[in-house]
Formats: structure tokens, sequence, C-alpha cells
């Protein structure tokens, strides 16, 4: 989930067609990524599933002016504002756009189709109505980028006081797989176009967090031989995975929060 949600890829090409900075087709690919299609259901005045390209027209027909996203987690709303039931969808999903403009929101739904050895993926976002209010707990890109760098801090003590790095040859090749991660990320353009660099950084840093957490809970347990010490390093990296989550809405969030500051 921290490297690259669906929905920020939604809402930052998003963002950037509805500013005329991309085109249709271009948003779209850029929106579709290594997923074989993605189809939108429940759009008003649509009797059934659309295409993204038809969509994206429509809820700018609907007074959509941007997008936001959300990436909630239990006990943590990030970038919702309700009403339960589309919270409870994007909590599901773990991720949804939110429109800016009309009071709709987007909640993706992500199948396997094909046959075994062939498949491929296909996602569905559902259209459903929102409560215009304040996204919850999203901070401002100055905010996120000073606590990115504590958690980058607490993250890298965190695997050094959980003996990850010194828990053999899986622990080290994990970590020179993020190493490799982390450098093939830098710089590879994970913004739309029109976004400020500050949110370029704070996404890019957050995306490195993400995969230092990936890294000490992908390697199985490391140093941590009994239940307690297990507890111990979920506990120990679960603030710092929030402050990246937060990070990530923060900076997919900018191209919005720029523009109804009357930076753009």
């Amino acid at each position: 989930m921290l490297s690259e949600p669906r929905s920020g890829r939604l809402a930052a090409w998003g963002n950037a067609l509805l500013a005329g900075s991309v085109s249709p087709d271009d948003a779209v690919l850029s929106i579709v990524g290594e997923d074989a299609v993605h189809r939108v259901e429940g759009l008003p005045g649509e009797p059934g599933p659309v295409g993204l390209t038809l969509a994206l027209g429509r809820l700018r027909a609907l007074g959509v002016t941007g997008l936001r996203v959300a990436l909630p987690a239990p006990g943590h709303p990030l970038g919702l504002s309700g009403p339960p039931e589309f919270n409870a969808r994007a909590l599901e999903a773990e991720e949804a756009v939110v429109a800016v403009g009309a009071a709709l929101g987007l909640v993706p739904e992500v199948y396997e189709v094909g046959p075994e050895g062939d498949l491929h993926v296909e996602v569905v976002w559902h259209c459903l109505p929102v409560r215009e209010a304040p996204p919850a707990d999203v901070p401002s890109l100055w905010e996120a980028e000073r606590e990115l760098a504590e958690a980058l801090r607490d993250a890298t003590e965190v695997l050094t006081r959980l003996d990850v790095a010194g828990s053999g040859p899986v622990a080290e090749a994990a970590i020179d797989a993020y190493r490799a991660r982390a450098g093939r990320s830098s710089g590879r353009g994970v913004l739309a176009p029109g976004y400020p660099p500050r949110a370029v950084r704070v996404l890019e840093l957050a995306q490195r967090v993400g995969l230092l957490i990936s890294v000490a809970y992908e390697n199985g347990h490391g140093g941590a031989v009994s239940a307690a010490e297990i507890a111990a390093r979920a506990e120990a990296l679960r603030p710092v995975e929030r402050v990246a989550r937060r990070a990530q809405v923060a900076a997919y969030n900018a191209y919005v929060e720029d523009r109804e500051r009357g930076v753009r």
C-alpha cells in the first residue's frame, strides 16, 4: 500500500487532467498502470459501469474540480469525512478518492481475472455519496516533511534495535532489495505534471519509509524470538507507518490544497 496506491494514481493524474496539464489518453494510461482495465460504476447519470475516460469527463460535468486521496486504517480514518457507509467501504479497501466540487467518492475493488498462469487485474471504482467536510487528520506538506524526517530515523533505529540487520542472510538480502528499490524509485516521476516539487520530495520519502517498514514485516521475525518481542516490533513500527501514510495523503492532495489557497 505504501508504495503506490491506485487511489494516488487516480487522484494525481485526474487532477492533472482536470487542470488541462495532460491529455485524457495519457491520464488514463498512467492511472491504469500495469492493470488490465479500470471501470467506474455508480456514476450519477450512468446506468452501468463506464470506462475511465468517460468517467473522468462525467465527473468534470458534475462539477468536480479536484480529487483528494484517503488512506484509512483501523482506528485512523485518514482523509475521510463520512458518511459511515463510505468510510466502511474505504476502510475495507484501505484507500479511496474523494471529489472536490461534488459530494462523491470512489472506492476501488480489485479482481484477478483469467486462467491460472495468465491472470490479469481489473479494477472497478464504486462511486458513492460522501459528506462535504474537511478530511480527517491530513497534515500540510511542511508538517509531513518534518514528521517523515523523524520517522525515517525512527524506522532505522527500530530495525537496528530489533536486530533485523543481524538476523542472517535473509534479512541482509531484504535490506539489499530495499536499497535497490529505493534507488530505482528515486526521481522516477511519482506524481503527475503540475505538482509542486515539495510534494514529489515528500512522496518519495514516504515511499522510502514504507519500504523500510516492509523490510521489517516481510523479513520474518529476525531477532524477535518471543511473542512479546514480535508484538514489540509491530508496536514500534505502527506510528512510523502512520506517519508515512499521512505524508502520502498530503503529497497526493497538494495539488488541490495549492489551488484552494490560490497558489494556482
